[in-house]
């Protein structure tokens, strides 16, 4: 089992910026190829979104055009945690961020994993 801390949410202005954290910790090791770390949102009265996702085993990384250009999603692999630092924040950003692990590579941007962290709210003022 795996387990994810996240810590970083916050309430901001619009334009703000926030970090968020998800630090991985148990059995950590993959009889896969590497894993794929990632984020997703929820919001109330919205889709659940893909966020960003960043694959282990060649740094490849894919963000969801909502946040492109703003978000930046990146990996200590030494500390077992991954990043997403969110600049330009806006209204509609306001959601439960929820950090995820699979193993195995990034087949897209994820709306679930297979372990979850247990979210981090990021509200927005404008």
């Amino acid at each position: 089992q795996v387990q994810l801390a996240e810590s970083g949410g916050g309430s901001v202005q619009a334009g703000g910026s926030l970090r968020l954290s998800c630090a991985a910790s148990g059995d950590t090791s993959s009889p896969h190829d590497g894993y794929c770390a990632g984020w997703f949102r929820q919001a109330p009265g919205k889709e659940r979104e893909g966020v960003a996702n960043i694959d282990s085993r060649d740094g490849s990384i894919r963000y969801a055009a909502s946040v492109k250009g703003r978000f930046t999603i990146s990996q200590d692999s030494a500390k077992k945690t991954a990043y997403l630092l969110m600049n330009n924040l806006r209204p509609e950003d306001t959601a439960m961020y929820y950090c995820g692990v699979d193993p195995g590579y990034c087949r897209g941007l994820y709306l679930s994993y297979r372990y979850s962290g247990q979210g981090s709210q990021v509200t927005v003022s404008s």
